[in-house]
């Protein structure tokens, strides 16, 4: 699932190296991915009224089906200092 989260917000950023994705198996057996991006890159990955979030999280509840497995994705809010 990793995988899939990087390849699929990659595609979509102005900045690919600065995707991090993080994976946590909590006690309960589900997983708990959390995507870190460019500042400027939130806006994309966001997406209005929260459209493109919302679609990659639905993408990947449904590879999650498919994979007999539950998730939960948060996307990590990351400021820009300047």
């Amino acid at each position: 699932m990793k995988s899939f989260l990087e390849h699929l917000i990659k595609q979509l950023v102005n900045n690919p190296d600065e995707v991090v994705i993080d994976e946590l198996r909590e006690e309960s057996g589900n997983f708990l991915y959390t995507i870190t991006v460019s500042p400027q890159d939130m806006g994309i990955v966001i997406g209005k009224d929260g459209n493109t979030i919302n679609s990659i999280r639905n993408l990947a509840k449904a590879k999650a089906i498919k994979d007999n497995v539950r998730i939960g994705i948060q996307l990590n809010e990351v400021y820009d200092n300047n």
